[in-house]
Formats: structure tokens, C-alpha cells, sequence
């Protein structure tokens, strides 16, 4: 019995795990994508900025193991919100009624929690506010994470409870 519960439990991570990893790559596809149009520069320096949370200024003189830090930063950070998300998903059984509504109102909690407590706590250069760069931002964590993690988790980690 305890096989068969720790099977499943295991199970159960893997799939958070690569929930986590695909919402992941899509947020920083889209992010990517986003900076090199908007700006015509190298996307790569996103991944100093996110280093930067933790080392400052100097990330942005860095090569290519800072880029690998923020890489990892990024999936971390991610495979958070994504655990986050399948124990409320898992406690509130509302959450699997609304999937759109759940997915849109995780990706604004998601872009409230990162732009109002981490990166101002973090180490980042601090920019003023600009409203189309907000707007942007909310929508890619709306539809590469909130959506995304509402439909994948309901469809294959928790199916739906009667």
C-alpha cells in the first residue's frame, strides 16, 4: 500500500514538475519574443535581468553563466507559481469549474506578487512605471502561465471532483 501511494505521490510531482517547466518555457518565449520586438536588441540580457535580482548591476556585465542563472532563476521561480497554484487548485474545487476565469485571476496574481514584492525587494535596476510594458507583461502571464496552468492541471494532475 505504501508503494502504491508513494507511485503516486511521485507521479503526481513529475507532472507539477513538467507542468512547471512547459509554463516556464512558454513565459520566456513569450518574453523573449516580446523583448526582441519591442526593442531589436538581444533578448538574452532578460536573463541578466532576472540575475540581477540577486547579484544587482553587475549581472548585466556578466557572460554566459549569468545567463544560465537567470535561466535557472526563471524556472524556479515558475515551478514555484506552479506548485502554488495545484495546492489551491487541489483545496478550492471552484478553481476546476473556472478554468478561463481561475487562469486569468492566477496570471494577475502572478504579475502583482512578481512587480509588487519581488522584484522590489530584489536587486534589480528599478525603472518608472510604464503602462504598456504592465499591460504586456500581465497579458504573457496571463496567457503563457495562468491559462496554460488552469487547463493543463485540471487535465492531467486533478480531474475534476464531483
Amino acid at each position: 500500500m505504501e508503494n502504491k501511494t508513494t507511485f503516486s505521490t511521485m507521479a503526481i510531482g513529475l507532472k507539477v514538475f513538467y507542468i512547471g517547466m512547459l509554463v516556464g518555457t512558454f513565459d520566456i518565449l513569450a518574453a523573449l519574443t516580446n523583448y526582441y520586438i519591442s526593442t531589436g536588441k538581444n533578448p538574452m540580457v532578460i536573463f541578466k535581468y532576472i540575475s540581477s535580482g540577486i547579484l544587482g548591476t553587475d549581472a548585466f556585465a556578466g557572460g554566459t553563466a549569468i545567463i544560465l542563472m537567470g535561466l535557472l532563476l526563471h524556472y524556479i521561480i515558475a515551478l514555484s507559481f506552479t506548485i502554488l497554484f495545484c495546492i489551491l487548485y487541489y483545496h478550492i474545487k471552484s478553481l476546476s469549474n473556472h478554468k478561463i476565469f481561475t487562469g486569468i485571476v492566477y496570471g494577475i496574481f502572478i504579475w502583482a506578487i512578481m512587480n509588487l514584492i519581488v522584484v522590489p525587494l530584489s536587486h534589480t535596476p528599478k525603472s518608472p512605471f510604464d503602462t504598456l510594458h504592465a499591460v504586456k507583461e500581465l497579458l504573457i502571464l496571463i496567457f503563457m502561465i495562468g491559462l496554460p496552468l488552469s487547463f493543463l492541471t485540471g487535465r492531467f494532475i486533478f480531474k475534476p471532483r464531483t
